[in-house]
């Protein structure tokens, strides 16, 4: 699944597939990264893969993982070193690979802070270092504090090995009182070879690529290792600032060149998408003869003004996009195609390949989305491959969309060996026998099973104690497969009952292979810290179908607790009041507001909901920002607004606190109408609800 193919395009069992990958991906990732010091895919790669999990999850909400990292910056730190909060987050940048997506990048901006085409957008440009993301804290010019970036909001103390480091001052001289610098450590080619000679010699560890030399090189508990190894450091960004540094990005990292850092001579800037576009092509045809290593083009907005009012989506800045660069193809076999069945009943195939490296990872599974990609066919009905099926035993092309994801390009059917048949897609559940049906409009064909699946339920089960959801510390995916294949949980409410359990069946538990009474006591005491939920989580926790994390915090936040989120599904009907309350909550379709509301209706899944509920402390929903004048207000915008984008003003609501309304409603607090307010208005006046214009808003904002 590649940037190429909208997410938009993608069938719900494409999705499906394509999260297990990323699942399984990144689990890997963190252990090799944090468990054994020894990264098998850079930061680049790793941040690619989370911000193309959570674009998928936006379009596919109901099977986000509850253990996703698309929330969630980097990776969590090491207990190795001691923890740093950052002042302001570090986040990860949106992912583009080719012209097209730029110039949607640029449309986005331009729509966002309502300029029309012609007007002119500077953007900055600059290599995108594949190394480890380090920020310094300098107060009265001193370098006070060196942190990795951890999961962006807390990392590693790693400041006695940065201050070895030769391109990293000490002192500053006329720098503002605080000062965090942001940028990249990394190791020059040279030295990667050089170093790797060396090891060897001494018959140590040799690092598979410079990226890998360089994070473990910073990241060692003896700062005079750290010390003979020939890093640097590349400064390109801030974090907190007593006072501004510029009033633009690239007037900004000329500040930072002047106050001692290193700053890459390739950065520059440009008025047009069209030079963003040939300098990328400038940098690419450098990027051999480089002596340090790049995955593509980092472009931002160059007014820092403008960069201040685009802000920040949950982990990405909406001024900033990084271009990479195409991707490595191989050729293999594809070896066999099998079924897997999601939480939401979708049957996804998957093909097993013949091991191969492609860009320097060894690809052994890819996804092929669902039957009509299988038969040569997109999502709408058009060829792909031109119209080339693919069948067991074929000879497939694999690349790694941006260097990270695994997808098949092509397929030679010359070499198809004889008897060759066409998959044949299954109609029935692999897991249960259950139909699985296609419904029409959709390209997913399902399990009728519901929870007698065990599939079903087991992924259910996964979801609910995963990082998103109940986040239950010692019990993870392999250890609800255990649970339920021995018979003690089939359902959430049988996991908070497990302690009370214990004295039977469960006893079995401490005479397995890594159980022990200890262990089994730490995790029913992790079970009962989770006990008190809060609201939004405990919504994603349920699993319903098309509410992902955002929708649970969107549901918690408009209804802000869960007996009255109950009170109202309980009355809810497919086209009452309630129902339109629903999708009156900004961010909210109506095929989620269907899903939620035949959830409550549905007999069976709400007296699950309602054992589980038993053993809870549901927590209120938190006001965003509790002193804001419009804290926990439900505002509606209409008309037109003129000296801000309709996107710009629900951002800046909902960041004081406001809930923002796409109809009013008698539960409706303010509605804020510009030239043109027609229906909404009249139905404001009528219902008695305070209307204001815009100038009234940015007054009552403090923004006038």
């Amino acid at each position: 699944m590649t940037q190429h193919i909208p997410v938009s395009d993608l069938t719900e069992r494409q999705a499906r597939a394509e999260l297990a990958r990323l699942a399984e991906l990144l689990k890997k990732a963190n252990t090799a990264y944090h468990g054994e010091d020894a990264p098998i895919i850079s930061d680049a790669e790793f941040d690619a893969l989370k911000v193309r999990n959570a674009a998928i999850e936006a379009a596919f909400p109901t099977l986000k993982h509850g253990d996703s990292v698309s929330d969630q910056v980097g990776a969590a730190p090491s207990g190795k070193f001691t923890k740093v909060v950052h002042a302001q987050r570090m986040l990860s940048l949106a992912n583009a690979f080719d012209a097209q997506d730029i110039r949607d990048f640029d449309k986005q901006i331009r729509s966002f802070l309502g300029l029309g085409e012609g007007a002119k957008v500077t953007y900055s440009a600059e290599p995108k270092i594949d190394g480890l993301s380090l920020s310094l804290r300098y107060e009265n010019g001193r370098l006070v504090q060196a942190a990795t970036r951890g999961d962006g909001e807390t990392g590693e103390n790693v400041t006695a090995n940065a201050l070895t480091i030769q391109d990293i001052p000490e002192h500053l001289t006329n720098a503002p009182d605080i000062l965090e610098v942001r940028g990249e450590v990394y190791m020059r080619r040279s030295d990667f070879l050089t170093l790797n000679k060396a090891q060897e010699a001494k018959g140590e560890k040799v690092f598979a690529n410079p990226r890998n030399a360089a994070a473990g090189s910073l990241r060692q508990l003896d700062a005079t290792i750290t010390k003979q190894r020939p890093l640097h450091f590349f400064a390109y960004a801030w974090g907190e600032v007593s006072e501004p540094l510029a009033d633009t990005q690239i007037k900004a990292v000329n500040k930072l060149k002047a106050l001692g850092f290193s700053t890459n001579p390739l950065t520059a800037s440009f008025d047009n998408i069209a030079g963003l576009l040939s300098h990328y092509d400038l940098i690419a045809e450098q990027r051999a003869t480089l002596d340090y290593d790049i995955d593509g083009v980092v472009y931002k907005i160059d007014d820092l003004g403008m960069q201040n009012r685009l802000g920040f989506r949950s982990t990405t800045p909406r001024w900033a996009i990084a271009h990479k660069f195409p991707a490595e193809t191989a050729w293999t076999r594809l070896e066999a195609i099998e079924i897997q069945v999601g939480r939401t009943g979708a049957l996804s195939p998957v093909a097993r390949l013949a091991p191969v490296t492609v860009g320097g990872v060894v690809v052994s599974n890819v996804t092929l989305h669902n039957e009509d990609y299988i038969e040569g066919r997109d999502s709408k009905g058009d060829p792909i491959r031109e119209g080339r099926d693919l069948r067991e035993g074929d000879w497939v092309q694999v690349y790694r969309a941006g260097d990270v994801i695994p997808k098949i390009a092509d397929v030679d059917p010359s070499k198809r060996p004889d008897g060759s048949v066409a998959f044949e897609f299954p109609v029935t559940c692999p897991e249960c026998g259950s139909p699985a049906i296609r419904e029409d409009g959709d390209s997913v064909r399902r399990c009728t099973g519901g929870m007698i699946c065990p599939a079903q339920a087991v992924e259910k089960l996964k979801h609910f104690v995963s990082r998103g959801a109940f986040d239950i510390e010692g019990l993870g995916a392999k250890q609800v497969e255990q649970f339920y294949a021995d018979g003690w949980i089939r359902e959430p409410a049988d996991i908070f009952e497990l302690r009370e359990n214990f004295g039977s069946g469960l006893q079995q538990l401490q005479n397995r292979e890594g159980w022990g009474a200890k262990s089994a006591n730490n995790l029913f005491d992790a079970i009962d810290e989770r006990r008190n939920v809060p609201f939004a989580k405990f919504l994603f926790g349920l699993g319903i179908r098309h509410v992902g994390e955002n929708a649970g915090r969107l549901l918690a936040n408009h209804y802000g607790d869960w007996s009255t989120f109950l009170a109202a599904m309980e009355t809810a009907n497919q086209k009452g009041p309630e129902l339109d309350e629903l999708l009156g909550i900004d961010g909210v379709g109506e095929v989620m507001a269907q899903a939620v509301v035949a959830a409550f209706n549905h007999p069976q899944e709400k007296a699950s909901i309602l054992r589980l509920v038993d053993h809870l402390a549901i927590q209120p929903a938190e006001i965003a920002d509790s002193n804001s004048p419009v804290a926990g207000k439900t505002v509606v915008f209409t008309g037109s607004l003129e000296k801000m984008t309709r996107s710009e003003a629900k951002a800046t609501a909902e960041a004081l606190g406001a809930k923002v309304s796409g109809s009013v409603s008698k539960k409706t607090d303010l509605l804020v109408a510009g030239p043109g307010a027609g229906s909404k208005a009249r139905k404001a006046a009528e219902l008695g609800i305070e209307t204001i214009d815009e100038d009234g808003w940015l007054t009552l904002i403090g923004q006038a």
